[in-house]
This record gives C-alpha cells, structure tokens and sequence, in this order.
C-alpha cells in the first residue's frame, strides 16, 4: 500500500466532507471544492479522519489511493487556510496593477497586458512589482500563476521578466569577443 495513502487526513471543525459514490465534496470557509471520485480507490469517513485505501490489488490502485488523499488533503487545506503564490516583477518600468477581478501588467511591450482572473482567485499588488495570487483551489492559483509568469519569463542574460518570489534564475555570461 501506498505510504501517503496509510495517512488519514484529519477534517478540523467547521469543515464539511460530503463523499458519494462518485465525488468527494469539502465545504468550508474559503468556499467548497469537489472533486471526482474514482472507483479504483475507497474512501471511509470515521472519527473526523477520512483514511484511502487501494479497492484492489493493481499497482494503478495503489498509486490512485495516494494520490487521492493529497488531493483531498489539498482541498481540506484550501478551503480552511487557501493557497498563495507569490511573483515578483524585475526589469525597468515592469509594474503590476490589480483592479477587481482583472490583473494589469506593464512589462515592456508596446501595449499593456490585460488579464482577467476566474472565480475562485484573488490576485493582489502590495507594491507594484509583487504580484499575489490566493486561492482555495491548489492547481488552479498554480495555473494562474504559471500563466501570468508566461506573459514575460525571466531572460538569463539580465534576468529581467516575471518570476516567482523564490526563483532562483541563472544569468549566463555573454558572449566575449
């Protein structure tokens, strides 16, 4: 059996975790998640611990069972305390400017980048070269912030563009005569 999936996850109060034959829901604060559930995988819900076990002896089974107990894990997570990625903006002039539920990016082309941010996200400028994203769901503020990075990623020759707060970006030597 899979190591992960041996651990129970614990569900803390004011978190509601609905399992059907065919989902998982998890209903609390920051919003409600719900997911698919597959029939290769058996969910048990007793004592305020939900435990994952493999419904047969398939290496695929095993893995699954792992798998789904991080990402309900990551659920139980995102709906009491959220997700946050954090980007910063290096390069002369690069500003970023929230507005509502839209991300305004000026990062060195000729026009400004527009970006409309789905429900569920919130994305926020404490100064104008940070960038916050946060979020209940794991995956999607990481897409989001995969996305935004993509408008202008790092160079290594200066390393100017758009990086996460603890990217680390190796700027090469340039080319000697």
């Amino acid at each position: 059996m899979s190591r992960i999936a041996k651990m129970p996850v614990v569900i803390p109060a004011g978190v509601d975790v609905t399992v059907n034959g065919s989902s998982v829901s998890v209903k609390g604060a920051g919003g409600v998640l719900s997911m698919a559930q597959s029939g290769l995988v058996t969910i048990v819900s007793a004592n305020g611990k939900l435990s994952f076990a493999a419904s047969n002896e398939s290496r695929e089974a095993d893995a699954l069972a792992g798998t789904y107990r991080q990402l309900v894990n990551n659920m139980v997570i995102g709906v009491t305390k959220g997700f946050e990625k954090k980007l910063s903006l290096i390069g002369v002039g690069y500003k970023a400017q929230a507005q509502g539920n839209k991300l305004n990016l000026t990062v060195g082309y000729s026009h400004p980048v527009n970006l409309d941010m789905p429900q569920g996200i919130t994305v926020a400028t404490p100064t104008p070269t940070e960038i916050v994203v946060k979020g209940a769901d794991r995956q999607r503020v990481g897409q989001i912030a995969a996305e935004i990075r993509a408008v202008r990623p790092p160079e290594p020759y200066k390393g100017k563009g758009i990086r996460y707060a603890s990217e680390k970006v190796a700027i090469k030597e340039t080319k000697k005569k």
